[in-house]
């Protein structure tokens, strides 16, 4: 269970009503310059450790000392021209002609997180004990980050301040009520190929093996659930997504999860916005959250933080508002079930590449993604394709300019692609081989997905200087991922070039893959 989470139900207190009157009291000395609907959520979590670190809270309102901010200041990240804290709708206005109780509500909000946080750590907590309780109750959609009517649903707050309530997942039948998303588990056809010959056989073997269970994705999107509620104390009109291989059909059983906290579905600037976020949550998870283990801030291109769950034993990369990667979730996510042999061959493939070492982009090969896009293009431009182009067959499933909450609902009644090639699992590995070591042309040739065929190069500043070339299926003019080093780019042909004459002269996999002993791991996880 997660220590030290909002999940368990309790609600702010207020304070007795004799403190509120004198509190009341004091409203009138707060200076002018205030502006509590303009506060950022770094400045509201700044304010409330004023008030931890002063008891006295008559005395600091009659100071004017309780939110020490630049008068009428607008914070780097009011995003669409106001507060996250504020309704979007809702009218400018002076603090004199605002009322008195809306500082009152927030300062009491506050300080009540204050103390409760306060008790949890103070107080012996026995595991064992904790439950988990959403209670369920409709909220505040919010424009910026609209969600989905399946799911808005939310605690039991203080009703003159809806917008610090934050959205629960609804309860599915035989979990807990924090298994997250319902469709997460609807069912889907997974019958295996038939497998006529050795080579199939070994790969649908390997496959079973590696795929990551049911289990281990509740497992990952019940931490989801909890990080959520706990970040919406701070962003209370943001989403948490799982997204990439956990959820794309892809991923293996020791995959690691990504997710990707939404906070407006606009581009954020990752440098700066999304860098100052992170950063906040960062130190949020490593002073407050007893179940997040080893979280690490990573500037990268897109940033992230690092962390491992102790709870459900998964590692997970966070970022912030890269927003495509949701869309690329849910396209990769229904070609990985328009075939039957289509997951099989991804898992058994990307299985190889990390063993041979030319699946790490961190160290200037290939990354899982770049991989899974390979794969998925080789299928589409075969003699007969066994996959088409998605976004060219069905526009508007995978429409760039979709709002979220809808990007997994468009693609869930396609039906499966009928193809008339038949080629075994085992074909199709050797043939992926064989095509990239010595058909594709990487000097002249790009992958494009999205056109289900190689491009021809351009001199556009995108492809330069790079070797091996593959396009983001969303945005054409850029590069999902690319390999930059000659050096690199040589060693994985030669590991393409290897495996294929491997594979051509005995046709086992267990000439390219230790298939036992990775097996057996995968058995004992």
């Amino acid at each position: 269970m997660y220590p030290n989470s909002p999940s368990l139900g309790r609600i702010p207190l207020p304070l007795p009503c004799a403190r509120q009157q004198q509190t009341s009291a004091y409203l009138s000395k707060v200076p002018v310059s205030v502006a509590p609907d303009l506060l950022s959520p770094e400045q509201f979590f700044q304010a409330s450790l004023n008030i931890h670190k002063n008891a006295n809270l008559p005395r600091l309102l009659m100071n004017g000392n309780v939110l020490t901010v630049p008068p009428l200041s607008s914070p780097p990240w009011s995003y669409l021209n106001h507060s996250p804290l504020i309704s979007p709708g809702s009218p400018p206005s002076s603090f004199q002609n605002r009322k008195l109780p809306f500082l009152l509500r927030q300062i009491l909000h506050i300080e009540s997180l204050i103390r409760r946080r306060s008790d949890e750590g103070n107080s012996p907590y026995d595991v064992k004990r904790q439950r988990f309780q959403s209670p369920q109750e409709q909220t505040v959609n919010h424009q910026a980050v609209p969600l989905r009517g399946d799911i808005r649903c939310s605690y039991p707050g203080s009703p003159a301040f809806p917008l610090l309530q934050s959205p629960s997942p609804p309860v599915l039948k035989g979990h807990s009520s924090n298994s997250g998303d319902c469709w997460l588990y609807d069912h889907i056809d997974t019958t295996l190929p038939v497998a006529k010959d050795k080579l199939s056989k070994q790969i649908l073997d390997l496959f079973q093996a590696l795929q990551q269970q049911v289990c281990d994705l509740k497992k990952k999107d019940i931490c989801r659930a909890e990080l959520q509620r706990e970040i919406q104390q701070i962003f209370p009109q943001s989403r948490l997504y799982l997204v990439g291989s956990s959820l794309n059909g892809f991923g293996i059983r020791s995959s690691d999860a990504d997710l990707c906290l939404v906070l407006k579905e606009e581009p954020m600037n990752q440098n700066t916005e999304a860098r100052h976020i992170l950063s906040l949550l960062h130190k949020h998870f490593y002073t407050r959250l007893s179940y997040i283990e080893r979280p690490q801030f990573i500037r990268a291109k897109v940033p992230i933080v690092k962390f491992r769950d102790k709870v459900s034993g998964a590692e997970f990369d966070l970022n912030v508002n890269n927003v495509v990667g949701i869309r690329n979730t849910f396209l990769l996510r229904t070609y990985a079930y328009l075939d039957k042999r289509v997951r099989p061959l991804v898992l058994v493939i990307k299985k190889w590449a990390n063993h041979h070492g030319i699946n790490d982009a961190s160290r200037g090969t290939l990354s899982s993604y770049t991989i899974v896009l390979m794969v998925l293009h080789y299928l589409q431009t075969l003699p007969e394709p066994i996959l088409p182009s998605l976004q060219k067959k069905y526009p508007e499933c995978f429409d760039r300019t979709m709002q979220l909450h809808l990007v997994h609902q468009a693609p869930r009644n396609i039906p499966q692609f009928l193809s008339k090639n038949e080629t075994p699992l085992g074909d199709l590995l050797l043939g992926f081989l064989k095509y990239f070591a010595v058909e594709f042309d990487w000097s002249k040739d790009i992958i494009s997905l999205r056109e289900a065929k190689a491009l021809p190069r351009t001199d556009d500043y995108e492809w330069r200087n790079k070797y091996i070339c593959v396009e983001e299926p969303f945005d054409g003019s850029n590069t999902a991922r690319a390999v930059y080093e000659k050096q690199k780019f040589d060693l994985i042909r030669a590991e393409f070039l290897k495996a294929w004459v491997a594979l051509r002269d005995n046709r086992d996999l267990y000439s390219l893959l230790p298939v036992k002993g990775i097996m057996k791991k995968m058995h004992s996880l």
